[in-house]
């Protein structure tokens, strides 16, 4: 399976799911979302931009903690 890359966060919905997956993981309470069963809103429709929107938040994470180590020691 190919990638179209014009297709990849083409619509608002893909990403709304993606935004709120990233923000999820800067803000330090659980997730609201786990593995859909109804598909009746966005995340769940498009999980799989919700789960891309969460692991840029890890790296985003990664990269805030990289620059407090080099500022601060």
């Amino acid at each position: 399976m190919r990638i179209k890359p014009k297709e990849f966060l083409n619509t608002p919905e893909e990403v709304h799911a993606a935004w709120i997956g990233f923000f999820e993981v800067l803000c330090p309470w659980p997730p609201r979302y786990s593995m859909p069963t109804t598909g009746s809103n966005p995340v769940e429709k498009e999980y799989h931009y919700y789960l891309f929107g969460r692991g840029m938040g890890v790296i985003a994470w990664l990269i805030i903690a990289k620059i407090i180590q080099t500022a601060f020691w």
